[in-house]
């Protein structure tokens, strides 16, 4: 559990809270910082983010690589970039920037996780985005499968309960497993996977397949929405607040304005 709270706070999602513990310069804020994730010290990150910060993990949990790879990262290079009485702390080869600013008052340097909500935000939409595309990747693959197998493609993402019905289904060991992995089977339904939902539409001759995915929750989960087909090109729309309603108006695949093909 520790690791996953410490590596929720460096894949840098939602924590508004107020950090408590103040040092004379910015460097030894940042050096407590790495220490406390190295050490895995949940008291030492409580004095450095406020109490309260585990309680603004996602639901869905948080990448286990992540605290390994700031570690590792910390190790090879960091640096202390100060804007006035703002300081942010690169890592690593590519310099990579935690959000979190360091603020100078009269106390010293302290971690601000108010300021660095937006921030954290903007970072966790995209995110979702491109996992939301990668995954519709994978649903071309998993048609084709599905069609190798039984020479039909699929029009469900789920399978009824004990038939295979559709790109995912559950397995014992030793089973051939379903094209599709069970990522896309929600712990609660409408959770979504990575603040997306999915749903599969017929093409425009409804000879092969498609699929259109919108966030679950605008301007939260995510802000554009997408559609792929067979031929595997992806295409985006923001269609703001009225997502939901214009995301159910899709019946086929027949992309026009306001969607646009993304060039990858």
């Amino acid at each position: 559990m520790k690791k996953l709270m410490i590596s929720g706070l460096l894949a840098l999602f939602a924590l508004p809270a107020f950090a408590q513990q103040h040092f004379a310069t910015p460097d030894k804020a940042a050096t407590a910082l790495a220490d406390a994730v190295s050490n895995q010290n949940e008291t030492a990150l409580d004095d450095l983010l406020g109490e309260n910060w585990q309680q603004y993990l996602p639901p869905e949990g948080a990448d286990p690589e992540a605290v390994a790879r700031f570690v590792r990262d910390w190790k090879v290079s960091h640096n202390i970039v100060e804007q006035g009485d703002t300081a942010y702390l690169n890592v690593g080869r590519e310099e990579w920037q935690l959000p979190i600013p360091m603020l100078k008052t009269a106390e010293g340097w302290h971690f601000d996780m108010a300021q660095a909500a937006d921030e954290i935000q903007i970072r966790e939409i995209g995110r979702n985005e491109l996992a939301a595309i990668q995954a519709m990747h994978a649903y071309v693959d998993a048609q084709n499968d599905y069609y190798q197998r039984f020479q039909v493609y699929a029009t469900k993402l789920l399978s009824t309960e004990g038939s295979k019905d559709g790109l995912y289904w559950p397995t014992q060991p030793g089973d051939v497993p379903s094209p599709l992995g069970p990522a896309y089977s929600p712990a609660e339904p409408g959770e979504g996977y990575h603040g997306y939902l999915f749903r599969i539409i017929p093409d425009n001759d409804k000879q092969g397949f498609a699929l259109i995915a919108w966030p679950v929750k605008y301007g939260e989960t995510g802000i554009m929405s997408f559609m792929i087909d067979e031929k595997d090109t992806v295409w985006q729309m923001d269609a703001g607040l009225l997502t939901p309603d214009k995301v159910e108006a899709v019946k086929v695949f027949a992309p026009a304005k306001p969607w646009q093909e993304i060039n990858q």
